[in-house]
Protein backbone atom coordinates (compact mmCIF):
# COMPACT_ATOMS: atom_id res chain seq x y z
CA UNK A 1 0.00 0.00 0.00
CA UNK A 2 1.38 2.93 -1.28
CA UNK A 3 2.62 5.43 1.61
CA UNK A 4 2.59 2.07 4.24
CA UNK A 5 5.32 2.21 7.21
CA UNK A 6 5.44 -1.96 6.67
CA UNK A 7 7.13 -1.78 3.25
CA UNK A 8 9.03 -5.15 2.92
CA UNK A 9 12.27 -3.71 3.62
CA UNK A 10 10.65 -2.90 7.30
CA UNK A 11 9.23 -5.41 7.62
CA UNK A 12 12.59 -8.12 7.44
CA UNK A 13 14.36 -5.80 9.74
CA UNK A 14 11.52 -6.16 12.39
CA UNK A 15 11.85 -9.48 11.68
CA UNK A 16 15.12 -9.55 12.17
CA UNK A 17 15.26 -7.38 15.50
CA UNK A 18 12.50 -9.92 16.94
CA UNK A 19 15.14 -12.81 15.95
CA UNK A 20 18.24 -11.46 17.36
CA UNK A 21 16.47 -10.53 20.24
CA UNK A 22 15.17 -14.24 21.00
CA UNK A 23 18.51 -15.32 20.56
CA UNK A 24 19.84 -12.68 22.71
CA UNK A 25 17.34 -13.65 25.85
CA UNK A 26 18.15 -17.81 24.83
CA UNK A 27 21.74 -17.02 25.35
CA UNK A 28 21.62 -15.48 28.32
CA UNK A 29 19.09 -17.72 30.17
CA UNK A 30 21.43 -20.66 29.21
CA UNK A 31 24.68 -19.36 29.99
CA UNK A 32 23.43 -17.95 33.32
CA UNK A 33 25.53 -14.87 32.27
CA UNK A 34 25.95 -11.44 33.86
CA UNK A 35 25.71 -9.81 30.64
CA UNK A 36 29.17 -9.23 30.05
CA UNK A 37 28.37 -10.02 26.63
CA UNK A 38 28.72 -13.68 26.73
CA UNK A 39 26.29 -15.46 24.22
CA UNK A 40 24.39 -11.94 24.42
CA UNK A 41 23.83 -10.37 20.78
CA UNK A 42 24.89 -6.58 20.09
CA UNK A 43 22.37 -3.67 20.77
CA UNK A 44 21.50 -4.06 17.20
CA UNK A 45 17.91 -4.17 17.19
CA UNK A 46 16.20 -1.13 16.25
CA UNK A 47 14.00 -1.24 12.63
CA UNK A 48 17.76 -0.95 10.93
CA UNK A 49 18.36 -4.83 12.00
CA UNK A 50 22.00 -3.98 11.87
CA UNK A 51 25.03 -4.18 14.57
CA UNK A 52 25.52 -0.55 16.33
CA UNK A 53 28.63 0.81 17.20
CA UNK A 54 30.05 2.02 14.10
CA UNK A 55 28.29 4.99 11.65
CA UNK A 56 27.94 5.06 8.30
CA UNK A 57 30.74 6.25 6.08
CA UNK A 58 31.18 9.79 6.64
CA UNK A 59 30.93 12.29 3.63
CA UNK A 60 28.06 10.97 2.08
CA UNK A 61 26.57 14.54 1.50
CA UNK A 62 22.80 13.18 3.00
CA UNK A 63 21.11 14.88 5.88
CA UNK A 64 19.51 11.80 6.90
CA UNK A 65 17.17 11.97 9.61
CA UNK A 66 18.51 8.48 11.23
CA UNK A 67 21.93 8.28 13.87
CA UNK A 68 24.62 6.49 11.80
CA UNK A 69 24.39 2.66 11.51
CA UNK A 70 26.77 -0.12 10.59
CA UNK A 71 26.46 -2.44 7.64
CA UNK A 72 25.85 -5.84 8.60
CA UNK A 73 28.59 -8.19 8.25
CA UNK A 74 27.61 -11.43 7.07
CA UNK A 75 24.35 -11.24 9.37
CA UNK A 76 25.83 -11.85 12.49
CA UNK A 77 25.26 -9.34 15.27
CA UNK A 78 28.73 -7.79 16.75
CA UNK A 79 29.52 -9.18 20.43
CA UNK A 80 27.66 -7.36 23.23
CA UNK A 81 31.52 -5.64 24.26
CA UNK A 82 31.65 -3.34 21.73
CA UNK A 83 28.66 -2.10 23.23
CA UNK A 84 29.80 -2.61 26.61
CA UNK A 85 33.24 -0.93 25.81
CA UNK A 86 31.42 2.43 24.43
CA UNK A 87 29.58 2.50 27.63
CA UNK A 88 31.87 3.14 29.75
CA UNK A 89 34.01 5.37 26.80
CA UNK A 90 30.64 7.39 27.31
CA UNK A 91 31.39 8.31 31.31
CA UNK A 92 27.50 8.16 32.20
CA UNK A 93 28.17 9.31 35.17
CA UNK A 94 24.90 9.18 37.46
CA UNK A 95 21.91 8.18 35.91
CA UNK A 96 18.34 9.21 37.57
CA UNK A 97 15.91 6.31 37.61
CA UNK A 98 11.97 6.84 38.11
CA UNK A 99 8.67 5.54 37.36
CA UNK A 100 5.01 5.48 38.45
CA UNK A 101 3.42 2.22 39.71
CA UNK A 102 2.53 1.35 36.14
CA UNK A 103 6.59 1.40 35.35
CA UNK A 104 7.63 0.72 39.10
CA UNK A 105 8.10 -3.04 38.07
CA UNK A 106 9.99 -2.29 34.55
CA UNK A 107 12.04 0.33 36.83
CA UNK A 108 13.54 -2.62 39.04
CA UNK A 109 14.65 -4.69 36.12
CA UNK A 110 16.18 -2.00 34.41
CA UNK A 111 18.01 -0.64 37.90
CA UNK A 112 19.24 -4.41 38.68
CA UNK A 113 20.51 -4.29 34.54
CA UNK A 114 22.09 -0.62 34.91
CA UNK A 115 24.25 -1.51 38.39
CA UNK A 116 24.84 -5.52 38.05
CA UNK A 117 25.86 -5.37 34.50
CA UNK A 118 26.71 -2.04 32.89
CA UNK A 119 28.16 -0.82 36.11
CA UNK A 120 26.35 2.41 35.73
CA UNK A 121 25.74 4.09 39.09
CA UNK A 122 22.20 4.81 39.64
CA UNK A 123 19.88 7.07 41.84
CA UNK A 124 16.35 6.31 42.35
CA UNK A 125 13.89 8.18 42.50
CA UNK A 126 10.95 5.82 43.29
CA UNK A 127 8.08 5.06 43.02
CA UNK A 128 9.61 2.66 45.24
CA UNK A 129 6.28 0.15 45.28
CA UNK A 130 3.09 -0.57 42.89
CA UNK A 131 1.12 1.76 44.79
CA UNK A 132 -0.89 4.07 42.07
CA UNK A 133 1.15 7.23 42.18
CA UNK A 134 0.94 10.13 39.74
CA UNK A 135 3.62 9.78 37.07
CA UNK A 136 4.73 13.58 36.64
CA UNK A 137 6.05 13.32 40.24
CA UNK A 138 8.62 11.04 39.23
CA UNK A 139 9.27 12.36 36.03
CA UNK A 140 9.55 16.06 36.93
CA UNK A 141 12.04 14.80 40.07
CA UNK A 142 14.90 12.79 37.51
CA UNK A 143 14.29 15.87 35.06
CA UNK A 144 15.40 18.12 37.88
CA UNK A 145 18.21 15.87 38.86
CA UNK A 146 19.36 16.11 35.07
CA UNK A 147 18.96 19.69 35.01
CA UNK A 148 20.86 20.65 38.25
CA UNK A 149 23.69 18.66 37.43
CA UNK A 150 23.55 16.38 40.15
CA UNK A 151 22.70 13.25 37.51
CA UNK A 152 24.06 13.69 33.79
CA UNK A 153 21.63 11.53 32.43
CA UNK A 154 18.20 10.13 33.42
CA UNK A 155 15.84 7.18 32.67
CA UNK A 156 11.46 7.60 33.21
CA UNK A 157 9.29 4.52 32.50
CA UNK A 158 5.50 4.57 33.32
CA UNK A 159 3.16 2.24 30.73
CA UNK A 160 3.43 4.01 27.67
CA UNK A 161 6.01 6.59 28.55
CA UNK A 162 4.12 9.11 26.96
CA UNK A 163 2.97 10.96 30.19
CA UNK A 164 6.33 10.64 31.76
CA UNK A 165 8.39 12.08 28.40
CA UNK A 166 5.79 14.96 28.31
CA UNK A 167 6.21 15.86 32.29
CA UNK A 168 10.32 15.48 31.71
CA UNK A 169 10.29 17.89 29.29
CA UNK A 170 8.78 20.58 31.23
CA UNK A 171 11.95 21.28 32.61
CA UNK A 172 14.49 23.42 31.32
CA UNK A 173 17.57 22.12 30.05
CA UNK A 174 15.83 18.99 29.27
CA UNK A 175 15.84 17.06 25.99
CA UNK A 176 13.48 13.17 27.10
CA UNK A 177 13.14 11.30 24.09
CA UNK A 178 10.30 8.57 23.94
CA UNK A 179 11.60 5.59 22.13
CA UNK A 180 10.47 2.45 21.48
CA UNK A 181 13.60 0.42 19.70
CA UNK A 182 17.34 0.94 19.18
CA UNK A 183 17.31 3.09 16.29
CA UNK A 184 15.52 5.76 18.17
CA UNK A 185 17.31 5.53 20.77
CA UNK A 186 20.31 5.83 18.80
CA UNK A 187 19.27 8.66 17.11
CA UNK A 188 18.09 10.88 19.97
CA UNK A 189 21.27 11.09 20.83
CA UNK A 190 23.32 11.20 17.69
CA UNK A 191 21.69 13.73 16.90
CA UNK A 192 19.15 15.70 19.78
CA UNK A 193 21.48 15.11 22.40
CA UNK A 194 18.71 13.62 24.62
CA UNK A 195 19.58 13.79 28.41
CA UNK A 196 16.55 11.44 29.41
CA UNK A 197 15.27 8.29 28.16
CA UNK A 198 11.74 7.44 28.24
CA UNK A 199 10.56 4.19 28.30
CA UNK A 200 6.73 2.61 28.15
CA UNK A 201 6.60 -0.41 30.10
CA UNK A 202 3.62 -2.18 28.23
CA UNK A 203 5.25 -0.83 24.86
CA UNK A 204 8.51 -2.65 24.62
CA UNK A 205 9.62 -5.85 26.59
CA UNK A 206 12.18 -5.91 29.40
CA UNK A 207 15.30 -7.76 27.30
CA UNK A 208 14.26 -5.35 24.20
CA UNK A 209 14.04 -2.52 26.60
CA UNK A 210 18.10 -3.43 27.94
CA UNK A 211 19.29 -2.94 24.38
CA UNK A 212 17.85 -0.23 23.87
CA UNK A 213 18.92 1.26 27.31
CA UNK A 214 22.71 -0.03 26.25
CA UNK A 215 22.72 1.96 23.32
CA UNK A 216 21.15 4.97 23.97
CA UNK A 217 24.03 5.19 27.20
CA UNK A 218 26.92 4.13 24.26
CA UNK A 219 25.67 6.34 21.50
CA UNK A 220 27.26 10.16 21.57
CA UNK A 221 25.97 13.47 20.73
CA UNK A 222 27.47 13.91 17.09
CA UNK A 223 27.76 18.03 17.02
CA UNK A 224 28.52 18.97 13.99
CA UNK A 225 25.15 20.31 11.74
CA UNK A 226 22.89 18.85 14.91
CA UNK A 227 24.74 21.38 17.18
CA UNK A 228 22.85 23.86 15.66
CA UNK A 229 19.87 22.68 15.99
CA UNK A 230 19.92 21.54 19.29
CA UNK A 231 21.06 25.13 19.92
CA UNK A 232 17.94 26.48 18.47
CA UNK A 233 15.68 24.55 21.11
CA UNK A 234 17.90 25.80 23.98
CA UNK A 235 17.20 29.42 23.01
CA UNK A 236 13.67 28.57 22.41
CA UNK A 237 13.63 27.97 25.77
CA UNK A 238 15.13 30.96 27.02
CA UNK A 239 12.45 32.69 25.43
Amino acid sequence: MEGSKFTPDRIRKVVREVLEETLADEAGAKGGTSGKGAGRAQGSTGPTGRAGGQGRAAGSGQDADRAPVPAASGGTAAPAEASWTRVKASDSGTLALGADHGGFAFKEQLKKYLEQELGVAVKDYGTHGPEPVDYPDFALAVARAVASGECQKGIVVDTMGIGSSIAANKVKGVRAALCHDVETARNSRAHNDANVLALGSKVVNSGHARRIVREWLATPFEGGRHAGRVQKIIDAERG
